[in-house]
């Protein structure tokens, strides 16, 4: 379902000098598949996260999801087929301030062409258990809670791969391990692959299948 070949990323150094950030022959995630990629800070998982997602191209290689080779695609085609068929879960929520915890979702819904927006998003909401909390901004909500958006909101737009950034990073224990349970079960519930990176080893123990980015990276 996702396939990565002879990947590489480079980035032009303050010296004017290349840096390479990642070299990665090959990387496979079945449909489905539940993966934690783990690796410590500064070495290219965001930076990873974000070519699968199609908001950087790489240097070179392939980047292959649903049958689609992502940098073959325009900007604006990369940005349609995101909305459309992947989720992201970021480790500083990201919602927009200016929408409620429904709103957030619906946006979501919308930009990826789905029908049925304010009844998914509730739904979403309910399920996460922000029955009493759709319509609060993102300032009302804890940390624990706005986490629970983004992950209801990661898969609004019936993703087939759901991408997370160090998801429970900025939560406390409690928090922790209910959104990650809650990434898990929605993910199995609707069949969407999920790919976690994480420096935490806790974390990745919860996966059937840990990747060491540092093995697949042949720096």
């Amino acid at each position: 379902m996702l396939h990565l070949s002879n990947l590489t990323m480079q980035y032009q150094g303050r010296d004017g000098g290349t840096v390479q950030v990642l070299n990665i022959p090959e990387f496979s995630l079945a449909a489905g598949e539940q993966v934690a990629l783990i690796g410590e800070s500064g070495q290219g998982k965001t930076t990873l996260l974000h070519l699968i997602a199609g908001i950087l191209t790489p240097t070179s290689g392939k980047i292959e999801l649903a049958g689609v080779i992502l940098n073959n695609l325009s900007e604006a085609a990369r940005d349609r087929f995101r909305a459309e068929k992947i989720g992201y879960i970021f480790q500083s929520f990201h919602l927009l301030p200016g929408f409620t915890a429904q709103e957030n979702l619906e946006l979501g819904i919308m930009f990826a062409g789905r029908g049925g927006g304010p009844a998914r998003a509730k739904g979403l909401l309910q399920q996460v258990g922000l029955a009493e909390r759709l319509h609060f901004y993102p300032r009302e909500l804890s940390a624990g809670q706005q986490q629970r958006v983004g992950i209801a909101r990661a898969l609004a737009n019936q993703p087939v791969l759901v991408l997370a950034d160090e998801p429970t990073s900025a939560l406390d224990a409690g928090n922790r391990e209910t959104a990650l349970q809650l990434m898990i079960d929605l993910c199995r519930e609707q069949n969407a692959a999920l790919l976690v990176v994480t420096h935490d080893r806790a974390v990745a123990a919860r996966f059937p299948r840990v990747v060491e980015l540092k093995d697949i990276n042949q720096l």
